[in-house]
Formats: C-alpha cells, sequence, structure tokens
C-alpha cells in the first residue's frame, strides 16, 4: 500500500452517473447513494474523485456536488451503449482515469467500487497503484436469480461477482442477510465483509407535514399510499395493485412514482392488471419525479408500500420513515434492517394481496397507530445519516491503508 497518507478517495461508478436524476432510465438508488457518500466524505475532509462513465445525455454544466468532490466523466465507448454491452469498454475506461491520475498526480488513499462493473476496472487500478479495493456490490447476480422465478443473470457477471470477491481488501455488504449471502453463494471470506448500511438525506427526506404536502399535490381527501421506484418486474408493483382490489378502508388513492426503466412494457402490463381489477380510478401512475420534490410525496401518504422481489437496501424505505411516514414491505434482502416490524410498519413474509392489505388497513384506519409508527420512523432513521455512513467508510480506508489512527472530522 501507499506509504504515505493521502486523503483522496476514488470512486468508482462505472454506470451510474451520480448526476443523473434518480427514476431516469437506469438511474435509481445506486446513483443517490454514489453521490451522497461522496459528499459525505467530502464534508468529513476528503477529496474525492467520482469515475464515471460518459454517456448520452450527460449535463457538463450540471453543479458541483460538493466542494471537494470531482465527477469525472470518462470517455469508453458509445455514449449510447446498451448496459449489456457497456462490460467491453472497461479497458478504455481504466486507461482514462490512469492518464487522468498521472495528470494531476493524485496518490489515492483507497479505491472504493460500485457495482460489479465498476469492480473489475476497480481491482486493476488499485493494482496499478498499489492502492487497497474496496467494493459495494448494491446487488447481486445469485440473490435476484433466486429471488424471482425466471429471473436469469449473465454467467459473466456471476463469475466477475465471484472474483471480486475473492480478490478485494474489502467487500460492504448492506445487511446480515447479503454478507450471508456472499459467503453462501460466492464463499466469501466474511472477515474481509463490513457491514456498513445505506445512508438518508435528513435535511431533504423531513416530515413537511401531511395537509401542507397534500395540498402541494393537489390531493383531495382520500387516504393515500405510495410507491417509489423503477417499474421493472423485480420491483413487485402488480403485488400493489393487486392489493389495492382487496382494501377495505374507504377511498384510497395510489400513487406510483417513477417510469418504465428501459421501456420493457412492463409498464403497459401493470396498467392491464389495474383494469381487469377494476382499480384503475384508484391507481395514478405519477412518473418519475425530482429528487427535491419526492419529501411532498413520503409525507403526503399514509403508508409507503415497497412489495419488492429484492432489495439490498431499501433505500425508498429509509427515505419514507425520514419523512416520518410507516412502511408496509416484503420480508426480502436489506428491508428488515431498515423497516422495524411492528415499530416504523410491518415486514410481509408472504407475497400475498390479502396479508398486504391486512397491514395496510389496520394503518390507513387507525391514525393514532400511523402517527406512532411515524414518529418511531423518523427516530429510527436519525441514526442513519450518510455523515454516519461516510464515518464508517473512513474508518475502513484508513484500516487497508496502514492509517487507523486518529479519524479527521469526527
Amino acid at each position: 500500500m501507499n506509504g504515505d497518507f493521502s486523503n483522496r478517495i476514488a470512486l468508482l461508478a462505472y454506470h451510474a452517473c451520480p448526476l443523473a436524476a434518480p427514476g431516469q432510465g437506469k438511474s435509481g438508488g445506486m446513483n443517490v447513494h454514489v453521490r451522497e457518500i461522496g459528499r459525505a466524505l467530502s464534508e468529513r475532509g476528503a477529496q474525492v474523485d467520482i469515475f464515471t462513465r460518459a454517456h448520452e445525455g450527460q449535463d457538463m454544466d450540471a453543479p458541483a456536488i460538493a466542494d471537494g468532490v470531482n465527477v469525472v466523466h470518462v470517455p469508453a465507448g458509445p455514449a449510447d451503449a446498451p448496459l449489456s454491452e457497456q462490460h467491453e469498454y472497461l479497458p478504455e475506461f481504466l486507461d482514462g482515469i490512469l492518464r487522468r491520475r498521472d495528470r494531476i498526480q493524485a496518490d489515492y488513499q483507497a479505491v472504493h467500487s460500485h457495482y460489479w462493473l465498476s469492480g473489475l476496472a476497480g481491482r486493476q487500478l488499485a493494482a496499478a497503484i498499489n492502492a487497497p479495493h474496496v467494493v459495494t456490490f448494491h446487488t447481486l447476480s445469485r440473490i435476484k436469480m433466486l429471488s424471482r422465478s425466471g429471473e436469469s443473470e449473465p454467467v459473466l457477471r456471476q463469475r466477475s461477482e465471484a472474483e471480486i470477491i475473492a480478490g478485494s481488501d474489502c467487500v460492504i455488504a448492506f445487511s446480515e442477510h447479503e454478507r450471508d449471502a456472499m459467503v453462501k453463494l460466492y464463499e466469501g471470506d466474511p472477515d474481509r465483509i463490513r457491514l456498513v448500511p445505506c445512508g438518508v438525506d435528513l435535511e431533504r427526506f423531513r416530515p413537511l407535514g401531511r395537509a401542507e404536502a397534500r395540498d402541494e399535490l393537489g390531493l383531495n381527501g382520500d387516504k393515500v399510499l405510495l410507491y417509489v421506484g423503477r417499474i421493472e418486474a423485480l420491483k413487485g408493483l402488480e403485488l400493489l395493485i393487486q392489493t389495492t382490489a382487496h382494501l377495505d378502508a374507504g377511498n384510497v388513492k395510489v400513487l406510483v412514482v417513477g417510469d418504465d426503466a428501459d421501456g420493457s412494457g412492463d409498464l403497459g402490463r401493470l396498467k392491464r392488471i389495474a383494469e381487469s381489477l377494476n382499480v384503475s380510478e384508484s391507481i395514478d401512475f405519477v412518473g418519475r419525479v425530482a429528487q427535491d420534490r419526492l419529501p411532498w410525496y413520503y409525507s403526503a401518504a399514509d403508508v409507503c408500500v415497497v412489495p419488492s422481489y429484492y432489495e439490498s437496501f431499501g433505500l425508498v424505505a429509509l427515505e419514507s420513515m425520514a419523512c416520518g411516514t410507516p412502511v408496509v414491505a416484503s420480508r426480502v434482502g436489506g428491508l428488515p434492517t431498515v423497516v422495524r416490524h411492528g415499530r416504523t410498519g410491518y415486514l410481509k413474509s408472504w407475497r400475498c394481496p390479502e396479508t398486504f392489505a391486512n397491514s395496510l388497513e389496520m394503518l390507513l384506519v387507525n391514525r393514532s397507530l400511523q402517527n406512532c409508527m411515524g414518529l418511531t420512523a423518523r427516530e429510527t432513521a436519525e441514526s442513519m445519516s450518510w455523515d454516519a455512513v461516510a464515518g464508517q467508510l473512513l474508518t475502513i480506508y484508513r484500516e487497508l491503508s496502514g492509517h487507523d489512527q486518529g479519524s479527521e472530522g469526527t
């Protein structure tokens, strides 16, 4: 490892530009995670370079994430190349990073890769500059394949994930479930896997007041259920639509915030399901919403519903809780790390519309229970700030580079 201490970090987010708006194409929780981690690390005194692939529609005039955070778009293949073809451009990506590193003479304390594609480039970068390599996968192919019948992932991805887990100095897991899966499904070394949860922006995501939020969004007196996320099969949105047909809690409006991520036609399929169940009038497909508008939706809702087949963490659940809104979610992946069953919402082990409806009705008809869970949800979220996450990561970087004495910015 480097002999001299450096407080400069290289974050690799090959296909997850931190400047991309969540809900735009494949942009989602990973983009938010990288952006907020970069910001929080810089606020703790680190210099952060985020390397991402030059892509179609990138805004070169976008405001900086924060002082001390550089977002570097590295040309690597055609800007509009689909994700399925981007693996072949990783050598160009790596070469671009090394050229810039040599030009500015950057001395990185650690290389932290996000997702398996970044991990392939990150391990080579770390070896080339003699720095420790840390990786966060966000999703793992073998867990996805077990989570939903018919889900498939390329053999190249599965093999690459296993190689990266075996060869990294540290692998970050969001939850015990993810850590255990890395050990069981990938034969990962548990001594090199560290638990570091995701975080939330507590200033942006805060309770805004239900009445004020509903006025802001032009909602009437209906009870409100909220879904936030990409519209794709793995998110399980059809379960929420089916559940709506079983609700017996008065007039209920379901707001679906997000768009059809890859043009797969899932949105059309879901609308047809709603029509067949005669609940179309109860469901409003809002489309993509700007990040700074999301707190209004979370605050306006009685309950946020996360019906996913798989979530490595569950950022939407945490954002909802930070806004004081309880969550009803599938008991999958990292969601039990976020949602405290019976305290901040309910976790459902069975993908059954009737059981989801029962939990939703308890909250929809009992405002006292809803408010109590909402208060506990905010209190729980307050312990999961991005600053706290950044502090844990800096400790790991220092340990790996042999500089674990003291902790700047704490």
